[in-house]
């Protein structure tokens, strides 16, 4: 009798952890199918069914092999979380030394892509931004690539801030597949919508994931805060002295 007590007393509680953890899978795996699926939806017109549309060929074979790169991103992001999610997790660790590789490639070609768009571009593609002070919003997002995929890696063994971090790093990659979204009223709405996207998305899953453990994940809060502060504060940068320099500098 004294053990069907005690377990009685054990059994909801190693229950409400199971749920936890199922809904925390859910959730990252929800995060997984969504990332690629905004990516896909944004580059669907002007890369991925280009063939489709009277677009002409992509200007560069760099632009090309950044798309690849990018595609191969994107989809490894995806199985990453199903891995986790199906609790095939020495093959996601396996999976995540390649992803060091693959980032190397993502720096590269993204800066490079970005440096050699400058020649290609007009305020007009822009919206009425002179390319060189746009140009800060693609440097960026590679420094804040860096950033939190760099501090998912170091805290690789430390999973809530790894999970986390990697969410972050998903959502900083948002802006450009906006901003080519295929519905003219979404992108007539400029920066509020090519903003707007990762900022509500990201602020959804921290006021979710807050109330779907019970606590405030501060890794999580203060790289949502930079995430979200770093975008406004891209166009004032980009309108200094100093980026103007820099970006002379960059580019010639």
């Amino acid at each position: 009798m004294a053990v069907s007590e005690s377990l009685i007393g054990v059994a909801p509680s190693a229950v409400e952890k199971a749920a936890k953890r199922t809904r925390e899978k859910r959730f990252f795996l929800l995060t997984g199918i969504l990332f690629p699926l905004l990516v896909m939806i944004g580059f669907s017109r002007n890369y991925y069914l280009r063939p489709f549309f009277d677009l002409g060929p992509l200007y560069s074979d760099m632009v090309r092999f950044h798309a690849v790169v990018m595609t191969a991103w994107i989809l490894l992001f995806a199985t990453q979380a199903w891995l986790v999610s199906s609790k095939r997790v020495k093959l996601h660790m396996k999976l995540g030394w390649a992803g060091v590789a693959l980032s190397v490639l993502v720096l590269v070609t993204g800066y490079l892509v970005a440096i050699g768009a400058v020649a290609h571009q007009t305020p007009a593609d822009r919206g009425g931004i002179p390319p060189l002070v746009f140009l800060v919003v693609p440097i960026a997002d590679l420094v804040l690539f860096v950033v939190f995929f760099g501090l998912a890696i170091a805290w690789r063994k430390r999973p809530a801030e790894h999970k986390r971090l990697m969410l972050l790093m998903a959502a900083n990659f948002l802006p450009p597949a906006a901003a080519r979204f295929p519905v003219a009223s979404l992108l007539a709405l400029g920066p509020l919508w090519i903003f707007g996207v990762p900022t509500v998305l990201t602020i959804a899953a921290l006021i979710y994931d807050t109330w779907r453990i019970g606590k405030l994940n501060w890794t999580f809060l203060v790289g949502s805060i930079v995430l979200i502060a770093s975008f406004p504060l891209r166009m004032v940068i980009g309108g200094t002295d100093m980026w103007m320099r820099l970006a002379h500098w960059m580019t010639r």
